[in-house]
């Protein structure tokens, strides 16, 4: 199968911390001798993609912003263009407010006024944050996250992830949340889609969870790989959900683009 587009998940596909992964550099190389279009795609709700050049850069891969999603910039695209005029409590770090205050959105602080809430990692979060959620989530108001992943890889081992919070707002509410917006929605692979401007069948998305990375590429009708560097192996496959390829390194994906 020829394929038009790759998309790469970052942390555990691409990269473990600082440390570019064995087989990255010739994985993504393979993209390039291919012809083929490349975008990166971090389920990482603190970053835009300028970190992202800067972070690859430093190992001497050239990432355009341009060509980089996160599901940080993927909220904020939809929360403008769904809410925007409408109040954020947001239950999440410095970092992703300033991404959606960039895109013209308004937070608040008074969880009263709320119309939307936004749930995401927050490393800082205390007991009496959460605490301080419940009248914005008590409300009728639109409910979202950033991303499901309850763990994220780091050098140092896993650590909780946007998911562990958001279950936590969700039992406080007492209803799930009304859409997750970084992989594998919807809304990811409509961004990632309008991104690149390829056909869905024309494109292979890359990553090592299968419940986001992968399942994205499935509920889309892209082709999937599978790569056993980061979160998921193998062993993780269930019967029937098998991705299209598993890759133990990315430099396997020069085979499959030849």
């Amino acid at each position: 199968m020829d394929y038009d587009a790759v998309i790469f998940d970052v942390d555990g596909t691409l990269v473990r911390g600082e440390c570019l992964l064995p087989g990255a550099p010739e994985g993504l190389r393979a993209v390039t001798d291919a012809g083929c279009q490349r975008l990166l795609f971090s389920n990482n709700p603190t970053r835009g993609a300028p970190h992202y050049r800067d972070r690859l850069g430093a190992h001497g891969v050239d990432v355009d912003p341009e060509n980089v999603l996160t599901s940080a910039t993927v909220s904020a695209s939809y929360l403008a263009e769904h809410h925007p005029t409408d109040p954020i409590y947001l239950v999440g770090e410095a970092r992703l407010a300033s991404i959606l205050e960039a895109a013209g959105l308004e937070l608040t602080d008074d969880p009263s006024t709320a119309a939307v809430v936004l749930g995401s990692i927050d490393r800082d979060v205390t007991y009496d944050d959460l605490g301080a959620a419940i009248p914005a989530l008590e409300g009728d108001g639109a409910f979202y996250g950033t991303d499901p992943d309850v763990t994220i890889p780091t050098a140092e081992g896993m650590s909780p992830g946007s998911g562990a919070i958001i279950a936590a707002l969700e039992a406080m509410a007492g209803r799930s949340v009304d859409a997750m917006l970084g992989k594998p929605s919807t809304v990811a692979a409509e961004a990632a889609l309008d991104r690149l401007g390829v056909p869905a069948e024309r494109v292979l998305m890359i990553g090592d969870r299968l419940n986001t990375d992968v399942e994205l590429g499935r509920r889309a009708g892209m082709a999937t790989a599978l790569v056993t560097t980061g979160v998921m192996g193998r062993a993780d496959i269930e019967p029937g959900a098998e991705p299209t390829y598993v890759f133990d390194s990315l430099a396997e994906l020069a085979d499959v683009l030849e």
